[in-house]
């Protein structure tokens, strides 16, 4: 089989074999050294992705751009790993509300396995959490969170080459770009219009976190969401996001647009570290 069919077949170490032997046979081909990389940010092998991206970009100058873009990302990998072993905290987009607080201190206490005393600090964040109405390809909804309830009222973005959690009551427009490659199942494009009026482009993180590491292939591959249920109603996600509105769930790879409604709008928006 060749390394597509593989893919496609869900066998992902047997294809990233045979693309190593393609690679052996012909080093200086750009166009295998990005699937590579790709492949290899599908299996979380980070440091790996680095080199071959790296090579890519050396080979062909126009891989660049994506060079670029995914050079960040690689490096945001290893500190959302930390961050949610409890060992760092992530930066908050927007000005850090009491309730934001809340949650970074109850995803610390999940970490610890204090499943009793992160549901209470993160049901205090959830209650607190300004409800944000609006439609998600043009359907109406009156609020809008991640349906893993270690986010809830944030989304994990990767903007300008950091990562965020960024409340949605600071989010005007959310742009999904449709998938196009197997890196887009890792990290989607995305374009954001900001409270203030202020846009910026980057990246949602797909999976939900240590995703690359599960033995099943539909999982790395953004192909399905799985439910693991902890102590005290806690549910974190394996495979694809997956928004929650109070009409519907919406798995990320299919939205294409999130329009919020803000009556008061014009609040200072920008980076800080929350802790």
């Amino acid at each position: 089989m060749q390394t597509e069919e593989l893919l496609e077949a869900g066998q992902l170490d047997e294809a990233l074999s045979c693309l190593e032997a393609r690679i052996r046979a012909e080093p200086a081909n750009a166009k295998y050294r990005v699937f590579i990389f790709q492949l290899l940010c599908v299996l979380g092998e980070w440091k790996r992705a680095m080199t071959q991206l790296n090579v890519a970009a050396d080979l062909d100058a126009k891989n660049l751009l994506m060079a670029c873009m995914c050079r960040p990302a690689l490096n945001c990998e290893a500190l959302r790993a930390e961050i949610f072993a409890g060992n760092r905290l992530p930066l908050i987009f927007g000005e850090p509300e009491e309730w934001i607080g809340w949650l970074v201190q109850a995803n610390q206490l999940v970490a610890e396995e204090k499943y009793s005393a992160s549901e209470k600090l993160r049901n205090r964040a959830f209650e607190a959490a300004p409800a944000v109405s609006g439609t998600v390809d043009g359907r109406q909804f009156e609020w809008i969170c991640d349906a893993d309830t270690r986010f809830g009222p944030v989304l994990e973005v990767i903007v300008d080459g950091k990562y965020y959690w960024v409340p949605f009551n600071v989010i005007k427009k959310i742009r999904i770009d449709e998938p196009a490659d197997l890196c887009d199942t890792v990290w989607i494009p995305a374009y954001f219009m900001w409270t203030n009026g202020g846009e910026s482009s980057g990246l949602i993180p797909v999976r939900y976190p240590d995703s690359q590491n599960s033995e099943d292939s539909s999982i790395r591959l953004s192909r399905k969401t799985e439910w693991i249920e902890k102590p005290a109603q806690s549910y974190f996600g394996l495979g694809q996001r997956v928004l929650a509105t109070d009409q519907d769930e919406y798995a990320l790879l299919q939205i294409r647009q999130i329009d919020l409604n803000h009556p008061e709008e014009g609040r200072q928006v920008g980076g800080n570290s929350d802790g």
